[in-house]
């Protein structure tokens, strides 16, 4: 285990990390896009539920091990998980007003 003690993880602390996480075909962020569903955190081991823009997405592995690996450069982090869903959908209004802002689109 890393140097945090376990229990010490906060959601925050892992909503901040993913923030450094991208589609490599869009410029905005996953959690600004809308992709994460939810959060889990276990003693040192954090499980992230995500989708991505669309189905077909061929960046999908690229993307969940680039979320997987930057969790476990979390102190306090010992395992992490990514699992990818399709319900609910993705759509544009997941977006944050920043990401909408972004990429050009109304609000």
């Amino acid at each position: 285990m890393a140097n945090n003690q376990a229990g010490n993880l906060t959601e925050e602390e892992i909503t901040s990390a993913l923030r450094e996480c991208y589609d490599p075909e869009v410029p905005v962020d996953i959690v600004s896009l809308g992709l994460v569903y939810g959060i889990t955190i276990v003693d040192d081991w954090v499980g992230v539920k995500m989708t991505l823009t669309s189905p077909g997405c061929p960046a999908s592995n690229m993307i969940s091990q680039q979320v997987k690996d930057r969790l476990k450069k979390i102190p306090g982090v010992g395992d992490a998980d990514v699992r990818i869903v399709w319900q609910p959908e993705w759509d544009a209004s997941r977006m944050s007003d920043e990401a909408k802002a972004k990429l050009g689109m109304k609000k």
